[in-house]
């Protein structure tokens, strides 16, 4: 093969991954490079950068594509062992809005993590600001592109175990960046038949139902 890679050949390198109950040793393949990004130029300033690059593919052909830059971002569901419940906000999303008409979207809590922060830290701080809730554990997910046809950002996603009595605030979102957050608390099964039936629309909030589902089945019943 091209790349000197065949079965049975160790790997170059290798990625641990943490789960929250195991860490897991995963072969990253050498593949090579098969385009090379030759310049990147801002066409566009605003919340976000819109860059446009000049790729090169191994034949040499040369072609365009745009980049939004944004920074990384963490996500979380909080959930109640004890009563069988997640803590999820629901808020209006303008892009959701113009595609798809909807009025509001389920979610779980979720921000971006400012430069320089942990993703544990801004999660934290997160947690408390959009649903009230005071987070101390979190159970690592995965780390992960968010849209790699397009984006930079990664997002960060964690599980997080709380009781009632770490609902110490109102929650709803910080005053002035108008958020219109409304705080609900979910019964877990009826959390999992939203999802089989195509209610959550939104990506990363269905990744962690399904990764609390697959850890954590009898929450569920």
């Amino acid at each position: 093969m091209e790349s000197g890679w065949s079965p049975g050949k160790r790997p170059q390198a290798e990625l641990r991954a943490t789960t929250g109950r195991a860490t897991v040793t995963i072969p990253l393949l050498p593949f090579p490079m098969t385009q090379t990004i030759k310049s990147a130029q801002i066409v566009y300033e605003g919340r976000h950068e819109v860059l446009l690059a000049t790729v090169v593919d191994a034949q040499g052909d040369a072609f365009r594509r745009e980049i939004v830059v944004r920074g990384d971002a963490a996500c979380v569901l909080p959930y109640d062992p004890a009563r069988r419940v997640a803590l999820m906000v629901r808020l209006p999303r303008t892009p959701a809005q113009f595609i798809a008409g909807l009025a509001n979207v389920l979610e779980a809590p979720a921000g971006v993590i400012e430069e320089g922060e942990a993703a544990e830290t801004c999660i934290r701080r997160e947690a408390m600001e959009e649903a009230g809730v005071r987070l101390t554990a979190l159970e690592a997910v995965a780390t992960a592109f968010a849209s790699p046809g397009y984006s930079t950002e990664r997002l960060h996603l964690f599980l997080a175990p709380y009781t009632a009595a770490d609902r110490t605030a109102h929650g709803g979102g910080v005053a002035g960046e108008h958020e219109d957050i409304e705080v609900l608390e979910m019964r877990l099964a009826e959390l999992w038949s939203w999802a089989e039936h195509g209610v959550i629309q939104d990506l990363k909030t269905l990744t962690l139902v399904l990764a609390l589902k697959t850890r954590q089945p009898d929450l569920f019943a």
